[in-house]
């Protein structure tokens, strides 16, 4: 455990997630509670590399906190994932003499925390996924805003549906997980979810669809995430030539999905975890990542959080069939 450093970098990396302000502004505040200057560092690890830091006192964060997106931008860097990219980002950290890092973001960002620890630097990882995918946090900053996104998206798509007796397909995101489309397909009351963990076929849809109009349903609501095996337009045009009842229409709703203000969860969410990283690092700790665990923070070491995937709670699975009766 190294000793409590006197400058610290944070930076938000990979795909955004509504809460990452809030988190920034609780890192950069109670590491100056600590006695701690803090630099942002724009763009994630490419700006890293490229030197884009500067000074943020406790007024730079303010008015962020119900801010979507994140202040300090963020993009993704091929090259950080190699050798010399690290070596160049902290011989950068040296040049400004921070000596250690909090890193807001998802599985590639943690991945690159975890490879800077073996450099030697010290650092924190705090989860921001609206994926959800990310091991050793019952939630990551970003999830419930998104959710609440979607969820609005499908009341309003009901309506409409309703009205005209449609189905909808509604693609959500999600390429290796489908935590978001399940749990928005049981909260917005679809009648079936398609995710990637789930082998589904286009006759069990077309199936799940023509019996939901039988029974005399106004509209059917079928979730999808984008890394399911069966793709939205492709399962329209299937459904479509097999006659299922309902004339069926498709809405993507992309990346409308990671923006907006943080929900009131995501924003104590993203304080909490930020104002512990902050801590730890004060304290001298590294290669850790902070998470929720129950309704309590705690750390977990990055090399067990790179090394495995949260799945989806297989009950989940059965609740969405059982309750789309």
């Amino acid at each position: 455990m190294a000793g409590k450093p006197k400058k610290i970098g944070v930076l938000t990396s990979g795909g955004d997630a509504p809460g990452m302000n809030p988190c920034i502004r609780a890192v950069v505040r109670m590491a100056i509670y600590h006695g701690i200057e803090v630099y942002g560092i724009r763009e994630g690890y490419a700006g890293l590399i490229r030197g884009e830091l500067v000074p943020l006192t406790a007024r730079d964060v303010s008015g962020i906190i119900q801010v979507g997106g994140t202040m300090l931008r963020t993009a993704r860097s091929p090259e950080f994932r190699e050798k010399h990219g690290q070596r160049e980002a902290i011989r950068q950290m040296n040049e400004v003499g921070i000596e250690a890092l909090a890193v807001i973001g998802g599985d590639g960002s943690l991945k690159g925390a975890h490879a800077l620890a073996g450099h030697g630097v010290q650092v924190v990882g705090v989860p921001a996924s609206i994926d959800n995918d990310i091991w050793g946090t019952s939630m990551s900053i970003g999830v419930d805003t998104a959710l609440n996104t979607i969820l609005t998206a499908i009341d309003n798509l009901r309506d409409t549906a309703s009205s005209h007796q449609r189905a909808f397909l509604v693609e959500t995101m999600g390429r290796n997980c489908g935590y978001l489309a399940l749990v928005a397909g049981i909260i917005g009351g679809a009648e079936m979810v398609l995710v990637p963990e789930k082998e589904t076929t286009v006759e069990q849809v077309a199936k799940e669809v023509e019996d939901a109009y039988l029974r005399g349903k106004a509209h059917a609501i079928i979730v999808v995430a984008e890394g399911s095996p069966i793709k939205c337009r492709a399962l329209k045009e299937a459904l479509d030539e097999l006659d299922v009842g309902f004339n069926t229409r498709v809405t993507i709703l992309g990346h409308i999905q990671r923006g907006g203000r943080p929900s009131a969860f995501d924003r104590l969410l993203a304080t909490r975890l930020g104002v512990h990283a902050a801590e730890l690092l004060a304290k001298g700790e590294s290669d850790v990542m902070v998470g929720l665990q129950g309704q309590e923070i705690a750390s977990v070491p990055l090399e067990e959080v790179v090394s495995r995937r949260r799945a989806v709670n297989p009950e989940y699975f059965e609740m969405a069939h059982v309750l789309a009766l």
